[in-house]
């Protein structure tokens, strides 16, 4: 070593790098010699050497050689690179927690190969493409039909996915993809659409159903029997056509659209509500045994 110069050897002893890293460096303008030594080998001054330790720093924050040599020379801050380098990192990890997703579906599945394909498919998806598809879902499945506010609101809804989901959204977004593909489940979404609203005020409606027919369910009461009919009574009140209203509950209570309204729940984050569509189909063997009495 010269007084107070390094060569590449020393450094490379010094900072533990590679010699041939710090010599691609020093090719690439990110660390200039210093000078040269009588027998022809570059020399680094200690303020090379700290430049060095910069670069070194900067590079396993994953920053390229060219943003390396912009902050080098001031043409920009490492505040504005590092911002940067935020999005990147979180792009990166967003696609390794979607990896992880996937090989944990597959662990827990048993994947085919064909399935396999699928769900690594729908992982390299960006946000963007997942919107899409739910986009095309929804307005093929609303075309051509006024909705009411609140109707058009829950169409608004069903858009949201998250930018980056956890495992667990995504084994829902793959179990929503699946859902959204099935054509009769569409078809059904749409009757459900056209059907409008029935003939008792549904919120209210579902709320006596949780109140009053499903613990009937759980309880073992049969919908056909005389406990069973004043249950009914109770929850349907003094419908005028319990007939129509048999008609419009045969239409809505699915329980894929309630398993659909879960997935997007989940999702987007929401408090899922409890399951209703058992109940709601206790309440439907009721109006079937007891609609020929009712008054």
């Amino acid at each position: 070593m010269s007084e107070g110069l390094y060569t590449i050897g020393e450094l490379a002893r010094r900072t533990g790098l590679p010699v041939r890293t710090i010599r691609f460096w020093s090719d690439s303008g990110v660390l200039p010699e210093t000078g040269r030594s009588a027998g022809g080998y570059r020399l680094y001054d200690e303020a090379a050497a700290a430049r060095l330790d910069l670069v070194r720093m900067l590079r396993e924050l994953g920053i390229g050689l060219e943003a390396v040599q912009r902050i080098l020379a001031r043409r920009v801050t490492v505040a504005e690179v590092a911002r940067v380098q935020v999005r990147a990192v979180d792009a990166e990890i967003r696609a390794l927690r979607a990896r992880r997703a996937v090989l944990s579906l597959i662990s827990e599945r048993g994947a085919t190969t064909e399935e396999m394909l699928m769900l690594h498919k729908l992982a390299q998806l960006s946000a963007a493409e997942r919107r899409g598809i739910v986009e095309e879902f929804v307005a093929g499945t609303f075309a051509g039909i006024e909705l009411d506010a609140d109707a058009a609101v829950i169409a608004e809804w069903m858009r949201e996915l998250p930018d980056s989901p956890s495992p667990a959204q995504f084994d829902a977004w793959v179990e929503l993809a699946e859902l959204i593909a099935d054509e009769d489940f569409r078809q059904r979404l749409r009757r459900i659409a056209l059907s409008g609203p029935g003939p008792l005020p549904a919120y209210e409606l579902r709320a006596r159903v949780l109140a009053e027919a499903a613990p009937a369910l759980a309880g073992g009461v049969p919908p056909g029997s005389a406990a069973g009919r004043q249950v009914l009574d109770v929850v349907v009140g003094p419908v005028a056509d319990r007939g129509e209203l048999l008609e419009w509950l045969e239409t809505v209570a699915d329980a894929r659209v309630e398993r659909y309204w879960a997935l997007l729940a989940a999702l987007n984050g929401h408090q899922q509500a409890p399951p209703a569509v058992p109940a709601f189909t206790w309440l439907i063997a009721a109006l079937r045994a007891h609609d020929g009495a009712a008054t």
